[in-house]
């Protein structure tokens, strides 16, 4: 069966290349301390959280990964929906700035299945391979 319904235009979230900056300095002395002073001056940036998530479930907190992870899985969403996305539609994995919410995702989704939440660590896998499957390909 052929859907006739167009599919949503792809969201693109703008650049911060004051915050990616930050976040490359960070990146680069790869510190939580680092990533932590760049969460706090730029909290709505999805992209400082997936670290902080990452690094944390890497660390044997998936506690504190899944608040990590939660916290810039929402800021994304703002972001998105403040650029049009209307709960559905493509996220392209493509475009950098996406990348942040969808690394966010990915974690969030594992992060779930650390702590028991299966239901929800399936829907965070879905979720990010609905978004676009080169993002779910490449992160997994």
């Amino acid at each position: 069966m052929q859907n006739l319904l167009p599919e949503p235009p792809a969201t693109r979230l703008p650049a911060d290349a004051t915050a990616d900056q930050a976040l490359a300095d960070a990146a680069s002395t790869g510190t939580d301390e680092a990533f932590k002073a760049v969460a706090a001056k730029f909290p709505a940036y999805s992209a400082v959280w997936a670290p902080l998530a990452a690094g944390a479930l890497a660390a044997g907190e998936p506690v504190t990964a899944y608040a990590y992870a939660r916290t810039g899985y929402h800021r994304g969403l703002d972001a998105l929906r403040r650029n049009g996305w209307k709960g559905h539609g493509p996220v392209p994995w493509a475009h950098e700035a996406n990348q942040g919410f969808l690394r966010c995702l990915y974690v969030l989704s594992q992060a779930a299945a650390a702590i028991g939440e299966a239901d929800e660590a399936a829907r965070c896998a879905q979720f990010l391979r609905d978004s676009d499957p080169a993002a779910a390909d490449a992160l997994s």
